[in-house]
């Protein structure tokens, strides 16, 4: 789901971004470290809290699961399950949804590796990288099929909808990032009933050849729409998935909006060294439409 070679080459170019004290994204996250603001409240300029991040937990058929809430402070909002790249939880995914709150969403970050671990592993791909993080993940990642992310999904919702700032009369939305993009879809799938809107950001792993339960075969079993932003690397070495996606979609009746974007693998996320802003950011609109027609 995510390519080794790649990311090693996306290290090198963090640890410069990092020597040079390189803030990225709309957020002004620092790669060097997480926030001191990754457990608190986000201020307005005239000192007043507008939302606020608190670390959570709650069971699963599996155990434990832990993650980080992003509400705002007033009124309930539709939910959104955002699941993060090969890197897990850590400061700039706290920070993506924050600006997601601000736009008057309820996120919940989930720790894909909780049946292992709990908390942030990794500061940023760097660290990932420098950290052995292909070998430490390996086995954590191996249990994230279908099946397990139908599970964590099911048990997410439950908890977003216990929640008083989670307006349950509207439609749940997710996002993956990477190795998250077809956790995305396999949610929408598990939770048709309350999962209306689901976004893959440069996903691996959407088209998978001998699955049955490849992400592209399950959009009969969802009842959203979808989101498919491609990186445009791995659209020249793959250039027949979009095209895949986009019929499965169409042949099981569900709306999809699949295209490619001016960035590499990773552009979207912050503290990725392949961050890439105006691609980002129009992936980002499309995300808010997305969720502006369907939640």
């Amino acid at each position: 789901m995510c390519d080794e070679a790649k990311l090693k080459i996306w290290a090198a170019k963090a640890v410069t971004r990092r020597q040079f004290g390189v803030l990225a994204g709309a957020a002004a996250v620092a790669a060097c470290g997480p926030s001191d603001v990754i457990y608190g409240d986000i201020l307005t300029e005239e000192g007043k809290p507008v939302s606020a991040v608190e670390a959570v937990t709650f069971e699963t058929s599996d155990g434990t699961m832990d993650a980080t809430f992003v509400s705002q402070l007033d009124g309930a909002h539709p939910g959104v399950i955002l699941w993060p790249d090969i890197a897990g939880l850590r400061n700039a995914k706290v920070e993506m949804a924050h600006r997601l709150a601000g736009e008057g969403y309820s996120v919940l970050i989930l720790n894909p590796y909780y049946r292992d671990v709990a908390g942030e592993q990794f500061a940023d791909f760097a660290d990932f990288i420098g950290n052995d993080g292909f070998d430490k993940v390996g086995p954590w990642r191996s249990q994230l099929n279908a099946d397990a992310i139908g599970r964590d999904a099911i048990a997410a919702a439950t908890w977003l909808d216990a929640q008083d700032t989670v307006d349950t009369e509207r439609g749940i939305g997710t996002q993956g990032y990477c190795m998250g993009g077809p956790f995305a879809i396999w949610s929408a799938a598990a939770v048709p009933d309350r999962i209306k809107a689901a976004a893959s950001f440069h996903g691996g792993g959407l088209v998978r050849a001998d699955d049955p339960l490849s992400p592209h075969r399950v959009l009969d079993r969802t009842d959203a729409s979808f989101l498919i932003a491609v990186a445009q690397d791995d659209d020249a070495a793959a250039p027949e998935v979009k095209g895949a996606f986009a019929e499965a979609a169409e042949l099981a009746g569900r709306n999809a909006k699949v295209d490619v974007y001016a960035g590499d693998h990773g552009w979207t996320v912050p503290d990725s060294p392949s961050y890439a802003a105006p691609a980002a950011e129009l992936a980002y609109a499309d995300l808010l439409t997305l969720y502006g027609a369907n939640l």
